[in-house]
């Protein structure tokens, strides 16, 4: 009897802290679930044994909650959510240069025009050593934002050494705010042609890109590169969608179970309406990119060059937590004019399959006949052209994948062997190259990458621990000249010739120009028509 008192005294506690729950009560709804977690968490909190690190638990907690449901929705720390904020936003203060960190030194890349730097004369090449009194040799690539940027209208002291000074120079600088530039070139490779790259959707995306636009003057054509074109903010994909189509026409649509259905349509006649427009799009363009390329595409308004789209077609939300941190979570779908939906399937809770599916079908080639399949078939609003659903856009002219890859070429890349070697050549060649070459043009039409310059690359690669390959070299050899003149390109003169060096070699960049020129040939483009 006495062994039953002490065994019930045991489970007292227990029982007195249960409830029992009135009939009827729904136990799947969202407000009594959260009662329970709440209600655990309190006795958790309140009774376990040892100390409990509490801002882990409830981070892994959300991660995993988060990792259940579709493979965008996502948790961001409050350190996560300060670059991010920056991206996007189209600017940050700082001192206005572009870097690297060479043997545990920053160099000087490039000084942004206009930027604090370049107003009080850092160049190219300059090595800092120091900021504000304090060493900053041995500072990781990764560090250096946070000790050159900061508020703007605070001053910072940078000592720095310059190949032809004797002695350290000083230079006092005040930070401002410095854009964050997503269109990454603008040129005409021809007379009659513009030519476009934007890589996101950020907040001040159209007025460069409209900027861009009106140093071409007249044109009859444009190429808009949109590969590699993550997305961003919504509103500025449908500006830019806008730019190619009459007044009133549906852009996108979005549906979800607690969200009203919004419908986005153009609010203004778009200023290119009239001419033949050629859009690039790959397996990284998503979200704003595909809106932007479902809209123009259904509408018949320009012809889809390169491959399928990613397919991220979900509409995510963003909310702020109390701490800083955010979540991210998909509230709604995007569907194309035509009713497309332009997300690809996924199984909830299995994030890795989801993009181990996307690197199966860019190594597999799968989208190379371009039928559907087994795709929902659409018809486009004006010409009745086929287009089909299901997954991501597919484009109307398709281009397989035919970089030279290489082992050799990745390591080169992945060791930051290339990017390295390109400002060691320039720190000792930079003048004469401007002298014999004062120009871009110049430039492209008779600089080249020699055997022996390729010899000391490989030299350098060696001394960073990526082996002599000479089987990779050969195979990659004409696409890693091309990408080192093209990165000698970008920091003699701006991205935007990097570009004009790898456009020229493109062969997805050279269907583009061949569409335009033969536009009435086309199959594809007999279909487009002006708004």
């Amino acid at each position: 009897m006495k062994k039953i008192i002490v065994a019930l005294s045991l489970l007292l506690p227990f029982f007195a802290t249960g409830q029992l729950l009135p009939v009827g009560t729904d136990t799947k709804n969202a407000a009594f679930q959260l009662q329970k977690f709440t209600q655990f968490y309190r006795n958790l909190s309140g009774n376990y044994m040892d100390t409990i690190n509490n801002e882990r638990l409830v981070e892994d907690a959300i991660k995993k909650i988060l990792s259940e449901l579709d493979p965008h929705s996502a948790y961001l720390s409050a350190e996560e959510m300060k670059p991010v904020e920056e991206s996007f936003s189209g600017k940050f203060s700082g001192i206005g240069i572009e870097f690297n960190v060479l043997n545990d030194t920053i160099i000087v890349v490039n000084t942004i025009p206009g930027g604090p730097s370049e107003k009080v004369g850092l160049q190219p090449n300059d090595r800092i050593v120091s900021v504000d009194g304090h060493s900053v040799i041995g500072t990781p690539q990764s560090g250096v934002p946070k000790i050159l940027r900061g508020p703007r209208g605070s001053r910072i002291e940078v000592e720095i050494i310059r190949r032809e000074a004797s002695d350290p120079l000083i230079f006092s600088i005040v930070r401002d705010n410095i854009p964050i530039y997503t269109v990454d070139a603008a040129y005409k490779p021809d007379s009659r042609t513009g030519y476009i790259k934007v890589n996101r959707f950020a907040q001040n995306t159209m007025k460069e890109f409209t900027d861009a636009f009106a140093k071409f003057g007249k044109i009859d054509a444009l190429i808009l590169d949109l590969r590699g074109n993550g997305g961003g903010y919504l509103d500025q994909a449908i500006l830019m969608s806008n730019f190619f189509l009459k007044r009133g026409s549906l852009i996108t649509s979005t549906e979800g179970l607690h969200q009203a259905e919004e419908r986005f349509s153009a609010t203004v006649n778009g200023v290119f309406q009239k001419g033949k427009l050629v859009v690039l799009v790959d397996e990284g363009s998503a979200s704003g990119s595909e809106i932007v390329a479902g809209a123009l595409q259904d509408w018949d308004r320009g012809v889809l060059i390169g491959r399928r789209t990613f397919g991220k077609g979900l509409v995510q939300k963003q909310f702020p937590l109390i701490d800083g941190s955010a979540v991210r979570i998909t509230v709604a779908r995007y569907h194309t004019p035509t009713g497309r939906v332009i997300q690809r399937p996924f199984t909830a809770g299995d994030a890795e399959g989801y993009y181990e599916d996307l690197k199966e079908r860019i190594s597999s080639d799968a989208d190379s006949l371009n039928t559907g399949g087994e795709q929902e078939r659409f018809r486009t609003l004006r010409a009745g052209r086929p287009v089909y659903g299901g997954g991501g856009i597919f484009p109307d002219i398709y281009m397989p994948d035919t970089t030279i890859y290489s082992m050799y070429w990745s390591k080169l890349v992945r060791m930051g062997v290339l990017n390295e070697f390109t400002i060691h050549y320039l720190d000792q060649h930079r003048n004469e190259i401007i002298q014999a070459f004062p120009d871009f043009d110049h430039y492209d039409k008779a600089f080249e990458i020699t055997d022996a310059l390729m010899e000391e690359l490989v030299a350098w690669g060696v001394q960073r621990g990526v082996e002599r390959d000479p089987d990779g070299l050969a195979f990659s050899s004409d696409m890693i000249k091309t990408q080192l003149k093209a990165l000698f390109a970008q920091k003699l003169w701006s991205m935007t010739e990097y570009f004009r060096v790898i456009n020229s070699r493109d062969p997805i960049f050279e269907r583009a120009l061949e569409t335009l020129r033969d536009w009435k040939t086309i199959p594809a483009a007999r279909g487009v028509k002006d708004m």
